[in-house]
């Protein structure tokens, strides 16, 4: 089993039935999850570029696009709220999807939303993209500001419901607030080691020490520019490198596979924050590559119980003890 804990695939869904197409998982992507071995994730919601200037709207427009693609794929597809919805799609034989938001500027600073939210389904938030909200502070935001008294608030609400706080987009101050804020475990669902690659979105050590400290996760990130500068450096064998790097500082219990892989995404959206056109990871382009991965963790020493840790058992495990 292997589960993709961040997945901007509503996203492909909602500018494809926006432009009249009709089961976009089923005809486009259904078949790549197959073959990569994928047995859930996390689904997010994002308002894409240049989207993000009517975040209101766009969680509109996607959870109207995405309620009509969950209907459609019903005979495949499983809508999850704990462990044991999991394992109930697994043994029907669906692919379990937890709903998750990136970024929570949709709601500005009515952080009572939040329940609406929940009530629709959704299980998972980072409180920011890269931008600057009403709760929070993305990496393109101010360096010296971090989460807001709403922003607390909606940590706490978040914390209540059994909705799992996600620290990827956030910048450093709004990292260090959330760790000092929550009272449960936090992820970092599409990060990877800043000792490694150099960029904001990146975790530092000490980041990734306290990410463990609070028995969290992090979630792998397959994008190029986020495993290193070097052209001939952006490969899954130097990803595995940051997974390593991870495990010596708090072990395999706390490491997940956030993909993020740019299929979902259009050209337009992803020229607003890529430095090159995007030309993917060699080795692991896209989700039906993920097997090679897998094979690449084994030939690197990493146990086979690791292994399952890293692919879907330490995400069930963070589930257990985070959903209600």
């Amino acid at each position: 089993m292997l589960i993709d804990i961040h997945g901007d695939i509503w996203t492909d869904v909602t500018i494809k039935r926006g432009l009249g197409k009709r089961a976009v998982i089923r005809t486009d992507h259904l078949n790549k999850f197959k073959k990569g071995g994928m047995s859930g994730g996390i689904f997010v919601i994002w308002a894409d570029p240049p989207h993000d200037q009517r975040p209101k709207e766009r969680l509109v427009e996607s959870i109207k696009a995405m309620g009509c693609e969950l209907w459609e794929s019903r005979d495949f597809l499983k809508v999850v709220y704990n462990t044991d919805d999991f394992y109930r799609a697994a043994s029907e034989n669906k692919l379990a999807v937890l709903l998750g938001l990136e970024g929570l500027s949709c709601i500005e600073d009515n952080v009572e939303s939040l329940y609406a939210l929940y009530q629709f389904g959704f299980r998972h938030a980072t409180l920011t993209w890269n931008e600057q909200n009403a709760l929070a502070t993305g990496v393109k935001g101010d360096q010296d500001r971090g989460l807001t008294a709403k922003g607390k608030e909606a940590v706490k609400i978040m914390n209540e419901l059994g909705i799992i706080l996600d620290v990827s987009h956030a910048n450093d101050k709004t990292f260090w607030d959330i760790y000092n804020e929550t009272s449960v475990p936090f992820i970092a669902s599409h990060s990877n080691c800043r000792e490694l690659c150099n960029v904001p979105r990146n975790l530092n050590d000490d980041q990734i020490r306290a990410i463990g400290e609070k028995k969290g996760l992090i979630g792998i990130n397959s994008f190029n520019e986020f495993i290193s500068f070097e052209d001939d450096k952006m490969t899954v064998d130097y990803l595995i490198n940051h997974i390593e790097h991870i495990a010596g500082l708090i072990g395999t219990d706390h490491i997940a596979l956030g993909f993020d892989f740019f299929e979902y995404l259009e050209g337009d959206t992803t020229d607003s924050f890529t430095t090159d056109a995007y030309k993917g990871t060699i080795g692991l382009e896209d989700i039906s590559k993920a097997g090679n991965l897998i094979n690449k963790l084994s030939e690197r020493g990493f146990s086979k119980e690791d292994i399952d840790k890293i692919s879907y058992k330490n995400f069930l495990s963070l589930m257990s003890r985070i959903l209600k």
